[in-house]
């Protein structure tokens, strides 16, 4: 019997084996202008097969550099692209840039640090001085996230200043009480089921 695992590795296995029979096919076609016009008609049917692609951009090119892989880059004919290369494909992956940036404090991360540095650079005046209170806030439901006991404003007060490398010093910013954030951040834990089960009971009562 012929099995799948018995034949040829197919490299673009969606198209299926009997498309990959067809691209084999027109590789032994001697005739030039037959294998071009062999290989518009797969382009067609590759193109079929994946209407809702059409619209993309290079979806053509796209086309013609997959027939250029299901050929293993051997197929002889009048591209009307640049096919790709072989080594095209060896080449290894550009390495990914890492910021190796050191977050001062890493329970605040990386994005705080940068808009309470930001913040620090602003002129004085009301816009500034709302800025700051919404960072001290938000720096003071990161650490009760990061440590759910709980935190003196003068630590958020220090910290403030630790980020914006003293531009920002303040110590009566007013901050949201810790036992609030801390009675917001329970109410949001408990699961969907139990809220459901104590508006039961609320009714019977």
């Amino acid at each position: 019997m012929d099995y799948n695992s018995s034949r040829k590795k197919m490299p673009l296995p969606e198209y299926g084996r009997n498309l990959q029979n067809m691209v084999d096919h027109i590789m032994t076609i001697e005739d030039r202008d037959e294998r071009n016009r062999a290989s518009r008609t797969i382009i067609d049917i590759m193109g079929n097969m994946y209407p809702y692609l059409r619209d993309i951009n290079d979806f053509k090119h796209k086309l013609w550099d997959h027939l250029a892989i299901m050929s293993d880059f051997q197929l002889d004919i009048d591209y009307p692209y640049d096919p790709p290369r072989r080594e095209t494909f060896n080449e290894p992956p550009k390495q990914i840039p890492y910021s190796t940036g050191r977050i001062k404090l890493r329970h605040y991360g990386k994005i705080l640090e940068s808009l309470v540095t930001k913040a620090s650079n602003f002129e004085s005046g009301e816009e500034k001085e709302v800025l700051i209170k919404l960072l001290a806030n938000h720096m003071k439901k990161s650490y009760l996230a990061w440590n759910k006991d709980a935190v003196d404003d003068e630590k958020i007060y220090d910290d403030l200043d630790i980020l914006s490398k003293g531009k920002i010093q303040r110590t009566d910013l007013d901050l949201t009480e810790t036992k609030e954030i801390l009675f917001r951040n329970r109410k949001k834990v408990v699961p969907p089921s139990n809220n459901r089960n104590q508006k039961k009971h609320r009714k019977h009562d």
